[in-house]
């Protein structure tokens, strides 16, 4: 069954229309026994990097979710939820992220208007489940001031005075800067994509 974790800020409601919309069954969790349950987990995030790995941190779930996921459980990780994944932020520099990816996610620069809101195009890097279908330059909708730089775990590029991760993928990890339940039906290919991994 997929799980959406409900850490308190998330946009859980758009990602549960959006399930439901592609006919999938989910469940909300918001404690480690939930998480135990889940054969596929969803981690969708807006907000601060640091309120949210915060919160992670008082419902003692951050270890459960590194165990699943090393575990092989496929995870799906939604704008900050993405941003998680990796070590730090420069929003929250004395806060940890996950650590499953070394790098700092950063702000864009002086130059750029943030937040970058709207529809953008994204190029694909690289073949991904997640992105099958979708035509090598799909618009998306996006809504963030941080971004991941672009790794090699980048599977999709989205360009905003800087190229930046889009979309991320490295063995059962799986990660999106945009908002796959705000992107009409590119977004539901998305998220039917990862229900059928």
């Amino acid at each position: 069954m997929i799980t959406i974790f409900d850490y308190g800020a998330g946009n859980l409601r758009s990602v549960q229309n959006t399930l439901a919309e592609v006919g999938s069954p989910y469940l909300l969790a918001d404690d480690a026994d939930g998480l135990r349950k889940a054969t596929k987990i969803i981690l969708p995030g807006v907000g601060h990097f640091g309120q949210m790995m915060r919160a992670l941190d008082a419902m003692r779930v951050r270890q459960t979710l590194l165990d699943r996921i090393a575990a092989g459980v496929p995870f799906l990780g939604i704008c900050l939820g993405l941003q998680a994944l990796f070590r730090s932020s420069q929003e929250a520099p004395e806060v940890e992220g996950l650590g499953l990816f070394p790098e700092t996610v950063l702000r864009f620069g002086n130059q750029a208007r943030v937040p970058h809101m709207g529809w953008n195009q994204i190029e694909v890097r690289r073949e991904s489940p997640l992105l099958e279908g979708l035509g090598p330059l799909p618009h998306l909708y996006f809504a963030h001031s941080y971004y991941v730089p672009v790794t090699e775990a980048t599977a999709g590029v989205c360009t905003y005075t800087v190229p930046y991760t889009a979309v991320l993928e490295a063995a059962n990890i799986y990660g999106v800067q945009f908002h796959p339940e705000k992107s009409g039906p590119l977004g539901l290919r998305i998220m039917r994509n990862f229900v059928d991994l």
